[in-house]
């Protein structure tokens, strides 16, 4: 096959954020298929004129357009608006038997339907966020008019769509719930990368002695984003009811956002603030390694709104394939998973002063630790191995190419309804 790859955030392990697309593409590659990548080069670069690189074999085309996690509402419209508009007519050149076109943004839906049209080929969309869901319920989106238009684009990006792959059961939910065809929607989560997450202990004595204040302590992690849906504040409060029980865990938060300055000022404010929390830069993901192997407990938060229990969030799948707990303080799927597992703490609903308790008395149980951790590589491996997710994805570009829409939804549902 000949796969036109459209991903705005193309993201490769020397980089800091989730690499799905990366690892996807350079998978189908290895399997003999040829793919072309369609994205921006979000840092400064020399001009604003399109370049190629190859990447593992990927051919990846770039349109140099800065953009960062600290951009406001409407620059970020701006920003999706402009690189629809240009990756419409720089695909238009590209041959391709399909095309995959992976969101956020949304808008990454117009080339991916225009081009299935003009090209009479394929689209297969994959939906990383319930969107314009998550950002209504938050109240980040509150123009009628452009409520209106998202909600617009989402339906015509799933009606015009051959096939779908959601990242998670609750955001096919979501998606059949707009009265698309379930049958044509299939279930992909972000994927555990066991080999490279596999515990090291060198690396993580050497990043624990590079941080004075860490050495031995139990050390919870959260990796990710410090964006409004991401709810740090919650990790801030923590920290503080934790200092009220003299525990010794110390909280890293690694990552960049729009909240960032804030939560370090409230975090200051409190007085937890390089006490028991500590923030650090976003790391690229082939240094992830040692910071999970130092890690005794991982975290997934986000704001607590049922619209954010859909995520599939990249840092719950590396904490499972580092084979550490899991910690959550939301409900949804990967609450139901943690709790069958036994692979972490649910503290979706609990008080922090409870929370606090019983993730001191966790982390301070080595039995535990060593129990959890072996459940979270017994569910990575069961469920969320990147090769399985691939070879996956290849059969639903396949069966999609062939017109055997009715098909796709088993790729992936006889896999989650196995015990």
């Amino acid at each position: 096959m000949k796969i036109i790859y459209l991903h705005q955030y193309f993201i490769t392990p020397e980089s800091s954020g989730g690499t799905r697309s990366y690892e996807f593409a350079k998978s189908l590659v290895e399997m003999g298929h040829e793919v072309t990548m369609i994205t921006s080069y979000r840092e400064i670069y020399k001009d604003k004129k399109w370049f190629e690189t190859d990447e593992s074999g990927i051919k990846v085309h770039w349109l140099p357009l800065q953009y960062s996690n600290r951009s406001n509402f409407f620059e970020r419209l701006r920003v999706f608006g402009t690189f629809a508009w240009k990756s419409y007519f720089k695909t238009r050149k590209i041959e391709g038997d399909i095309i995959f076109a992976s969101s956020t943004p949304l808008t990454i839906a117009i080339p991916g339907v225009l081009i299935s049209k003009s090209k009479n080929i394929p689209l297969v969309f994959e939906v990383r966020d319930l969107w314009p869901d998550v950002p209504i319920a938050m109240k980040i989106l509150k123009n009628p008019v452009l409520i209106y238009l998202s909600k617009l684009l989402e339906i015509w990006a799933y009606k015009n769509s051959s096939s779908i792959v959601a990242l998670s059961p609750e955001m096919k939910k979501g998606i059949v719930s707009k009265k698309i065809v379930s049958k044509k929607i299939a279930v992909i989560p972000n994927s555990s990368d066991l080999k490279q997450f596999e515990h090291n202990e060198k690396l993580s004595n050497n990043f624990r002695l590079s941080r004075s204040w860490l050495k031995n302590m139990p050390l919870l992690v959260y990796t990710g984003t410090f964006g409004k849906v991401n709810d740090l504040m919650y990790a801030v409060r923590l920290a503080r009811e934790l200092q009220k029980l003299n525990s010794k865990i110390k909280i890293l938060l690694i990552g960049d956002g729009f909240e960032k300055e804030q939560l370090i000022f409230n975090a200051k404010k409190i007085g937890v603030l390089d006490k028991n929390i500590f923030f650090e830069n976003p790391l690229p993901k082939k240094d992830m390694q040692a910071c999970l192997s130092a890690a005794s407990i991982t975290a997934n938060f986000v704001t607590d709104i049922k619209e954010n229990w859909a995520n599939s969030a990249n840092k719950f799948f590396d904490g499972l394939a580092a084979g550490k707990p899991i910690f959550l303080n939301h409900g949804g799927w990967m609450q139901d998973l943690v709790l069958k597992y036994d692979c972490g703490l649910c503290m979706h609903g609990k008080k922090m002063e409870e929370v606090a308790k019983q993730l001191d008395l966790a982390v301070s149980d080595n039995i535990w630790l060593k129990n959890a951790g072996l459940s979270s590589k017994k569910l990575a491996k069961k469920f969320f191995d990147r090769n399985i997710h691939s070879d996956q994805l290849e059969t639903i570009l396949t069966l999609t190419i062939n017109n055997k829409l009715e098909l796709v939804s088993n790729v992936t549902e006889k896999f989650y309804n196995q015990d």
